[in-house]
């Protein structure tokens, strides 16, 4: 009889009285201690569970809240009870009732045996804690905390504020340096009476009463004091989330708690029964002498809470609406954004389909309807080509639209008379491809038979809209991949910067175009810009688009093959 096994229970009483029956049939003494706030008639009807047990002993009751006194004060009772009517033990091992041995109890037997002076205590200085959550590490030695923070929040936060307004300051008892770890710790007998029965014992607990979450600091910190070797590590493995919580085991956890190597894990799942009967109602494998190794399962962990913190790239639902600038990624896949193409090629659209092998959709955000490629009404994920819907949460329709249909990359027209709701998204998104021919808005209204002075208030409306948004794309914040054009040098060679658009989405491997879309007619498009200046409208965004006879198309002979052999 070399370990003593002091629990703390508070719920789950069942599941506790199958785990001290499984300590005490492995030769282990278990003192219990159960919390205060358990009935009367709740604790009677657990402790006759254990009735004509010598090995299992029940402590003093203690009120146990987080973060206060009574955890260490429950300890200390169950502790010193241990202590008292089991001189045989020589290591104390403290659990709670979610705890669960998971590794045969002789092996931790035999481990403890081969080091029967080392003390198993997580126990780091303040500067060396790096797992603090709350904003309190070294002010948690140095303020009072008589207030529970759970149940007088307000008052807790309060009086930390008045503290420090006041600059308050504790003085720590001499000779004692504050140290933090976990409160499931494996103390040997020496150690843990010494703490016990040190004469300045009085001095210590008045001082840490007054400390927040004294279980994680008391035993840390005055071991440093007798201890002859401590070994910083605790025996028990406990896993905790961002906000400082404890992970809990369920069923599906078994291959994982299995891979840890550790003797104990909490916290279990009371409900887990096909863990409770792997580890205690099965037969053991064989002993196998191995050091507890947690670290191999911290990977699977680390990918939780950065999966819980920050998510999948682009994927946002009703219950992960994520912080503007806080998004793991604003969409989730590459995606290409095209703006005056559609207006300056015929069927633009179905070119690049066959060019690139994407999915090529029309306008997108147009007032009317969302343009999906082939007319469809409603795309992957139920999207639906209705305006209204799509306006509601335009940022979400496009995350949406470029997580559903993963796999097959994107690609849609988008203008100055498109709903702009989306522009700084798309300009901050690494994974937008937007390419611009400026002022080909233009050639819609050129086209169009309606009143000159119309046609001027329009114009000028839409450059405005059009010169807003390349301002976003040339902004100091703008990540996407952006190649923006004037409508006059990209009618001047337009094989070249078709080329780069096509390589860049990257579908197929490389290659030289062999087709190039078909440009709708230009004759007179100089002479309407004109017309536009004489009016007061000043078009700069197209470029310098020569008038009469030196207009682009006129010049037929010279201008530059669309087909490359």
């Amino acid at each position: 009889m070399t370990v003593g096994v002091v629990m703390m229970v508070h719920a789950a009483l069942d599941r506790a009285t199958q785990v001290a029956n499984h300590w005490v049939a492995s030769g282990c003494p278990v003192v219990i201690h159960v919390d205060a706030n358990v009935s009367h008639k709740t604790f009677r009807e657990f402790k006759t569970n254990f009735e004509g047990n010598e090995f299992v002993k029940f402590s003093k009751r203690h009120k146990c809240e987080w973060g206060m006194w009574g955890l260490v004060a429950a300890t200390q009772s169950a502790s010193e009870l241990m202590l008292d009517n089991f001189p045989q033990v020589r290591h104390v091992y403290l659990s709670s009732g979610s705890c669960m041995p998971l590794r045969p109890v002789s092996e931790l037997v035999s481990y403890l045996d081969a080091r029967p002076q080392t003390d198993f205590i997580e126990s780091a200085t303040i500067a060396d804690v790096p797992w603090t959550v709350g904003g309190l590490d070294s002010e948690r030695f140095t303020l009072r905390f008589p207030f529970s923070w759970k149940r007088q929040r307000y008052l807790f936060d309060k009086y930390v504020h008045f503290q420090r307004r006041i600059k308050f300051k504790r003085r720590i008892p001499k000779g004692l340096v504050p140290h933090m770890g976990s409160q499931w710790w494996c103390l040997t007998r020496q150690t843990l009476s010494a703490i016990l029965e040190d004469p300045d014992r009085e001095q210590y607990d008045r001082y840490f009463q007054k400390v927040w979450i004294p279980d994680e600091s008391y035993f840390q910190s005055l071991a440093r004091l007798y201890s002859t070797n401590i070994e910083s590590r605790s025996l028990t493995l406990s896993k905790f989330d961002h906000q400082g919580k404890p992970h809990i085991f369920y069923d599906d956890h078994l291959q994982l708690l299995r891979r840890s190597d550790c003797f104990v894990a909490r916290k279990i799942w009371p409900k887990a029964n096909r863990l409770y009967e792997a580890f205690l109602n099965s037969p053991m494998p064989e002993a196998r002498r191995v050091e507890p190794n947690p670290a191999k399962i911290d990977r699977i962990f680390a990918k939780a809470v950065e999966r819980r913190t920050i998510g999948r790239a682009g994927l946002y639902m009703q219950s992960r609406f994520l912080d503007q600038h806080w998004e793991n990624g604003v969409t989730s896949a590459p995606y290409s954004v095209f703006q005056g193409f559609t207006e300056l090629f015929e069927d633009f659209e179905s070119w690049l389909s066959k060019a690139s092998g994407c999915r090529v959709h029309g306008h997108l955000f147009a007032p009317a309807r969302a343009e999906f490629a082939g007319g469809e009404k409603v795309l992957n994920g139920v999207l639906s080509d209705n305006a209204k819907l799509r306006d509601y949460n335009s940022q979400a329709f496009l995350t949406n639209l470029i997580w559903n249909t993963r796999g097959e990359r994107q690609c849609f027209q988008y203008g100055p008379r498109d709903s702009q709701a989306n522009n700084w998204l798309m300009a901050k998104d690494p994974n937008a491809q937007i390419s611009v021919i400026s002022g080909a808005w233009a050639l819609p209204l050129f086209k169009s038979n309606r009143n000159f002075a119309n046609i001027r208030k329009e114009a000028a409306r839409l450059q405005k809209i059009e010169s807003d948004f390349l301002d976003v794309l040339r902004s100091p914040w703008a990540k996407a991949r952006v190649r923006i054009w004037t409508m006059a040098e990209f009618v001047e060679a337009p094989m070249e910067p078709l080329q780069t658009v096509i390589d860049e989405i990257g579908k197929h491997a490389p290659r030289r175009l062999a087709e190039a879309p078909r440009m709708t007619d230009l004759t007179g498009f100089g002479q309407f810009l004109q017309n536009l200046k004489n009016q007061g409208m000043h078009p700069y965004l197209m470029g310098d688009f020569p008038v009469g006879p030196n207009d682009p198309v006129d010049q037929k002979p010279t201008r530059r093959p669309y087909l490359v052999q």
